[in-house]
């Protein structure tokens, strides 16, 4: 009985283990596939978004952008930091978040600007 236990427990451990490891390539495919189609520039935003800890689309919804234009970031930075002050009874760990968000959007729009700055033979070797 404990040996058919036993089986069972190893067979259901290696569908859930090939399930994952199958989501996880294709997961890592995608993202490679975004990357490429992005060129040059989205190898860099994904290492921006290794490096803050937080993708675009999270920051864009935290500061609740649609598009990157630094006047809409910057107002909605202020609008949300403000709110969330401490002072006026917010909380620190959001007012955290939307300055991440904030760094995030930045870095991204450095990586833009490099990006179009870039003759267009430079840019298709990056």
């Amino acid at each position: 009985m404990a040996k058919y236990l036993a089986q069972i427990i190893v067979m259901g451990a290696q569908v859930v283990g090939r399930a994952f490891a199958r989501a996880l390539r294709q997961e890592f495919a995608a993202s490679q596939a975004a990357a490429e189609a992005r060129g040059g520039a989205g190898r860099q935003s994904a290492a921006a978004s290794s490096f803050t800890g937080m993708t675009l689309q999270e920051a864009q919804q935290i500061l609740n952008i649609s598009t990157l234009t630094p006047e809409e970031i910057q107002k909605n930075y202020e609008h949300l930091f403000k709110v969330n002050d401490k002072a006026v009874g917010g909380s620190f760990y959001l007012q955290s978040k939307v300055v991440r968000a904030k760094e995030r959007l930045d870095e991204e729009l450095s990586i833009q600007q490099q990006h179009e700055s870039k003759p267009p033979d430079q840019q298709q070797q990056t």
